[in-house]
């Protein structure tokens, strides 16, 4: 009787068990209608803005022949004084970088939630380094411009405001994501405050900041070039006066020698990064 009914029973609790698992399955149909509303809106995005249509068509054939007016590339003969512009250009970004990191350093600390324990002011201080940043590097040239004058100042100063609030913003995450063992371990020697956050905090955290700080270098250098065609000085002006009277052969000589020292800068960042998040 038993052995008749064991089938029977194996059935039953496939048939239960089957019954569980669609009982718990979720319905498919609110994920896919979320999926098709989201296809609609960016397909018409794109029809919106003439990304789908005839003017991006009929636009392709004219960047065809921008394109094939700047070869082959030519005023070489300016070689020196543009060699000197694109130094001042990684200057600009490399001071600005300085700059910005000797802010956020100070800035994250007041914006993390493990350093600073008085909410209101770390709510404060977190949504002043969203401000900072909330405007490109653009906008604050334009306005240091007018404060400063034309020149590379402008660019340092823009720079160095958006990366206070954008390195603050990595730097306090870091700092609130960092392992609280070593620092109760620190804690536990008796150590002060300071030092908790010297020995505990930062050895732990110190890496990734650095590291975050060469990344905004490398990012600058290609910000610096657009910054200087709104009068920030560097390549970035020579690259907007020969656009600016149709000198297209010129124009890619810059172009390519922009490629190149970001290419550089890329490669160099990129090593020490890893060097510094490795520990070596």
């Amino acid at each position: 009787m038993r052995a008749g009914d064991a089938p029977g029973m194996a059935e039953a609790r496939r048939v239960q068990l089957a019954a569980l698992l669609a009982a718990g399955r979720p319905n498919p149909w609110p994920r896919r209608a979320w999926a098709v509303l989201a296809v609609a809106v960016l397909v018409y995005a794109a029809f919106a803005v003439e990304l789908i249509g005839p003017k991006f068509v009929n636009g392709l054939p004219r960047l065809a022949g921008a394109a094939a007016m700047m070869l082959p590339p030519k005023g070489w003969q300016h070689l020196p004084e543009w060699l000197w512009a694109l130094a001042e250009t990684v200057a600009m970004a490399f001071l600005g970088t300085l700059l910005g990191a000797a802010a956020a350093v100070p800035l994250g600390f007041a914006s993390a939630r493990n350093t600073l324990k008085l909410r209101a002011l770390q709510f404060g201080f977190r949504r002043f380094a969203d401000s900072l940043r909330s405007l490109d590097h653009l906008i604050w040239a334009i306005v240091f411009v007018r404060a400063v004058g034309l020149g590379p100042l402008a660019g340092i100063m823009a720079i160095a405001i958006v990366d206070a609030g954008t390195l603050a913003k990595l730097f306090s995450e870091a700092m609130e994501n960092a392992d609280p063992k070593p620092l109760d371990g620190v804690r536990s020697t008796g150590a002060s405050g300071a030092e908790t956050i010297r020995w505990g905090l930062l050895a732990q955290v110190l890496p990734n900041m650095l590291a975050s700080t060469l990344y905004m270098w490398e990012s600058n250098t290609r910000s610096a070039t657009i910054l200087g065609i709104v009068g920030a000085g560097g390549i970035g002006y020579q690259l907007s006066d020969r656009l600016r009277v149709y000198d297209w052969g010129e124009a890619s000589t810059i172009i390519l020698l922009i490629l190149g020292a970001v290419y550089v800068i890329d490669f160099v960042s990129a090593r020490l990064r890893r060097s510094l998040i490795r520990g070596g």
